[in-house]
């Protein structure tokens, strides 16, 4: 088993000194080093990440709002030159809660707290689908938007980013991520995959014509493979 992780700290020595220590230890992954908390959302919305590693005191936005701010968390360890955090990261629930400079040792033991926790994670029950959240978070231009699920008409991918349009709003929302790693987020009851480039929320579908979805005026194009399980989910038989 490997905890596929993240290293956010915006002091260069900060990153490298957790990328040495991530590499000592045999059951973690590095996937990315971020240099703040707007960098690691898009790495969390880009793949499945397990564990940060999280410095707190950084330009833009604290590590403790940042993890504040996600709807799904994964396990995180804060790393810090700064005592006084240390009770709101408790409110966090937090791994483990390190302070700079820390040695390998220590590094280690926290490690292994996140590897328990992940275990008992992966065997805790998955939670009712009435607690899933109404909403998620995504950066867009070095801030956090707040995206309300309900308000998705649909979202379209464009290579590395994907726009996310709502109802009421006369742009759409444009981040930096895949489709897959939006997809995640949504309640698949919900929504559906109608074609490789786009979601819709079924209950926002106006009419559908010669394999195009309308929702206001927008176009959305329905792959041929998808066409049955569209009209399936919508009760209708042909």
């Amino acid at each position: 088993m490997k905890l596929r992780c993240i290293a956010v700290d915006d002091e260069s020595l900060g990153r490298k000194m957790l990328e040495e220590n991530i590499r000592q230890i045999p059951f973690l992954e590095l996937v990315k080093t971020c240099r703040n908390a707007f960098e690691a959302m898009e790495a969390l919305q880009a793949e499945p990440i397990d564990l940060m590693f999280l410095d707190i005191q950084m330009p833009g936005l604290l590590g403790t709002k940042f993890l504040a701010s996600l709807p799904k968390k994964p396990l995180a360890i804060f790393v810090t030159a700064y005592s006084h955090y240390a009770v709101e990261s408790y409110d966090l629930d937090v791994v483990d809660y390190l302070m700079k400079p820390v040695s390998l040792e220590r590094f280690t033991r926290a490690a292994y707290k996140a590897l328990e926790a992940f275990r008992h994670r992966q065997e805790a029950p998955a939670p009712p689908a009435e607690t899933e959240p109404g909403h998620f978070f995504v950066n867009v231009e070095y801030a956090l938007v707040k995206i309300p699920i309900q308000d998705i008409t649909h979202i379209e991918s464009m290579k590395d980013y994907v726009k996310i349009f709502l109802a009421g709003q006369p742009k759409p929302v444009l981040t930096r991520s895949t489709l897959k790693a939006i997809e995640e987020k949504l309640p698949a009851r919900a929504f559906m995959r109608v074609h490789k480039s786009y979601i819709v929320n079924l209950d926002k579908i106006e009419s559908i014509r010669s394999h195009q979805i309308n929702i206001g005026r927008h176009e959305i194009p329905v792959s041929e493979g998808n066409m049955d399980e569209l009209l399936a989910r919508l009760n209708y038989e042909r």
